[in-house]
């Protein structure tokens, strides 16, 4: 079908939580998904940053509906704290799970104990997602519309294609702990929905990747992202876009009505460009049913969460 970002089907009545929506991609999903009449969640570690998002959604659209739950992915205490609020509005139409920390710091921890990138971006997605599972399958039987989940990926999964034996291996260098759990977070995607049409639940989980989103090509918005942004200076920006666009993949992959599960959607351009679906990672896709296996009984394990599916 003909896809314009411009233009996104109405989500009137739907409610979307975006994690990680104080800045970047995730603001960028938020506000285009309360431009087209959703409800979302703002879910995010700071009180402070998630008031001003909301308030620059406010500006950008005016009457939008939008609410905060503040969840830090480095503490899974946290990560349930928050779960239980959001599963007491009773209603989830679609979760992205976008969060995740960058510390380049090697040997940063979780409030667990974890590697920071493995337990923010694989582990405590994961974790949210099996503790929402029952709220996100309760508002697809009464919509009779699946809800989603979609997972936040990157491009450097298909092109180091790394193995994830040991989830809580020692850190090895910021690019290729981030590969790393981004792979995981892939694993764990694609399985989910494999499970998901097993048990027969009407929940869809799909992987998106933004291309490439630098500052330097992203609009200024009034506590999210001040004029200055926009001229620093970036090495991959004239190839690149801004985190606006780097978002539409994901704001796709919610709220397209033909997407279904285990599908994947990224730039037309590989690094930019119009929102597409494109062929799911095999690395991760169509990994041996043992290496999946193992991958997710250690996710498990390290989130404190078995998934009801």
């Amino acid at each position: 079908m003909t896809w314009n970002p411009a233009h996104l089907p109405g989500q009137h009545g739907r409610t979307h939580v975006v994690t990680g929506s104080t800045a970047g991609i995730g603001y960028f999903a938020a506000e285009q998904l309360a431009g087209a009449g959703a409800h979302v969640v703002l879910a995010s570690r700071s009180a402070p940053k998630l008031e001003r998002a909301r308030a620059s959604i406010l500006d950008q659209v005016p009457g939008a509906s939008v609410s905060t739950v503040v969840l830090d992915l480095a503490s899974l205490a946290s990560v349930r704290r928050a779960a239980d609020e959001l599963a007491a509005s009773g209603r989830i139409d679609g979760l992205f799970l976008n969060g995740g920390a960058m510390e380049r710091a090697r040997g940063a921890t979780t409030a667990d104990g974890l590697p920071l990138l493995i337990g923010t971006h694989a582990i405590a997605g994961f974790a949210l997602s099996a503790l929402l599972l029952p709220t996100l399958a309760a508002t697809g039987r009464e919509t009779g519309t699946p809800a989603r989940i979609v997972h936040a990926s990157t491009g450097f999964v298909r092109m180091l294609k790394l193995d994830v034996d040991d989830l809580a291996a020692p850190p090895r260098g910021f690019l290729r702990d981030y590969t790393h759990a981004k792979t995981a977070t892939e694993l764990a995607a694609y399985e989910l929905d494999r499970r998901l049409r097993t048990a027969g639940l009407p929940v869809a989980s799909i992987v998106a990747h933004p291309g490439v989103g630098v500052d330097a090509k992203t609009p200024a918005r009034r506590g999210v992202y001040d004029p200055r942004t926009q001229r620093r200076r970036n090495p991959f920006s004239p190839w690149a876009q801004g985190k606006d666009a780097a978002a539409w993949p994901a704001v796709r992959a919610l709220t397209d009505p033909s997407v279904v599960g285990g599908e994947s959607f990224g730039p037309e351009g590989g690094r930019r460009g119009a929102p597409v679906r494109i062929e799911p990672n095999a690395h991760a896709a169509e990994a041996e049913a043992s290496r999946v296996a193992r991958a997710w009984a250690q996710l498990e394990v390290l989130g404190g969460v078995p998934v009801a599916a």
